[in-house]
């Protein structure tokens, strides 16, 4: 089955426009789902683009965009939080269910996993979620800038390096992570979870998703990504990641109906 890739931009709650990509499978769609990506990259990163692009080969319709401040959205990503983050999922359901259907569907990457558990609650039309490599806590994004904290913290903000690329963290952002705890709610979730995971994670470990798992009722599914780093980067990882969800929410669409 093929697919076809539209451009579908649409307001995030501050009246930004936000960059999105909407995959259509060339018959009708058997379900939407949303695609959050990593912290600080982008719609286009490769596990985003193969997952969408495998999802939309087997009829399902899949929308990835940019987080407020990243890739072509629009916005000042210093000014941006977790809770913008989950914010802005939401503005892409309320988009997605505006011109043509609620989604069904969240599926996130690193913290764009941690965004969707946390958004999943609140819409009662997402039945599945699917984690890649997400954190169970979102303090722990904070390591990634560790050294820099301290600045953060007397100065207000402080310019850090992620990802070979130079951004502007401000203390916002950290007092904003305080305020969240990912788990809570989680047991109580009528929605089926895949979590998936590599036990070489080097950058989120493999307990977080553990403790995912833990929190979440059954129905849940637990996919080791043997051999792939956090990123997914190596094509192949990708690819299977890809193949994997397919496979799951395959067998899960009849009962999603």
């Amino acid at each position: 089955m093929t697919f076809t890739t539209k451009k579908f931009d649409f307001k995030n709650k501050e009246g930004q426009t936000l960059s999105g990509r909407l995959e259509m499978p060339a018959s009708k769609p058997r379900a939407f789902a949303l695609l959050a990506h990593c912290f600080t990259c982008s719609k286009d990163f490769i596990a985003a683009a193969r997952i969408s692009r495998k999802l939309s080969e087997n009829g399902i319709a899949v929308l990835r965009f940019d987080f407020t401040g990243l890739g072509n959205s629009q916005g000042d990503f210093s000014n941006t939080n977790f809770s913008s983050n989950v914010a802005d999922l939401l503005s892409a359901c309320e988009a997605l269910s505006q011109n043509f259907k609620a989604p069904e569907i969240l599926i996130g990457h690193s913290l764009g996993g941690a965004a969707v558990l946390k958004a999943s609650l609140s819409l009662s039309e997402v039945k599945s979620v699917v984690t890649i490599a997400a954190p169970s806590d979102i303090h722990h994004v904070t390591h990634l800038f560790e050294s820099d904290l301290e600045e953060i913290s007397s100065k207000g903000s402080a310019e850090v390096q992620l990802a070979g690329r130079k951004f502007l963290i401000k203390k916002q952002f950290i007092d904003d992570i305080e305020e969240h705890s990912l788990l809570k709610g989680l047991s109580e979730a009528k929605k089926s979870f895949l979590i998936m995971h590599s036990p070489t994670d080097n950058t989120v470990s493999i307990d977080h998703a553990s403790k995912i798992f833990l929190a979440a009722k059954h129905p849940k599914s637990f996919v080791s990504l043997d051999g792939s780093d956090h990123l997914l980067t190596k094509a192949k990882d990708a690819e299977f990641a890809a193949e994997v969800i397919s496979a799951w929410l395959t067998r899960l669409l009849p009962r999603m109906r």
